[in-house]
């Protein structure tokens, strides 16, 4: 059995995540339920899918879950550009986050390739 906390994938999603929660903290209230809800489900299911793939039995069941995470990973970034454009968010706070968004999605790519191998 994997550990999870071991992934340097796991940790920079999960560091996102308590970014993204505070980012969105900031939010107008009437979006509590809407893409406040959302970017954070989107947005913890990142770290939460890694946890899960670790815990998996084989290679190839972890890699199912490394593609699950790169497309909730899709998910957020896609709501956080479109939090830029409703002026939720500016572009100054938005570019360090897509930064590290681009950074996790070439490691989970790397990983996934390693374990399909």
């Amino acid at each position: 059995m994997r550990n999870y906390r071991k992934y340097e994938v796991w940790e920079i999603g999960h560091k996102l995540t308590k970014e993204i929660y505070l980012l969105t903290s900031k939010f107008p209230k009437e979006e509590i339920y809407g893409l406040t809800s959302q970017i954070r489900r989107a947005s913890v299911s990142i770290p939460t899918n890694i946890a899960e793939g670790c815990g998996r039995l084989t290679d190839k069941e972890f890699g199912r879950f490394i593609d699950i995470s790169l497309g909730s990973l899709n998910e957020t970034e896609y709501l956080l550009f479109l939090s830029t454009e409703l002026n939720f968010i500016s572009e100054s706070e938005f570019e360090p986050i897509a930064i590290q968004l681009n950074l996790l999605r070439q490691k989970l790519i790397q990983l996934r390739k390693k374990l399909l191998e």
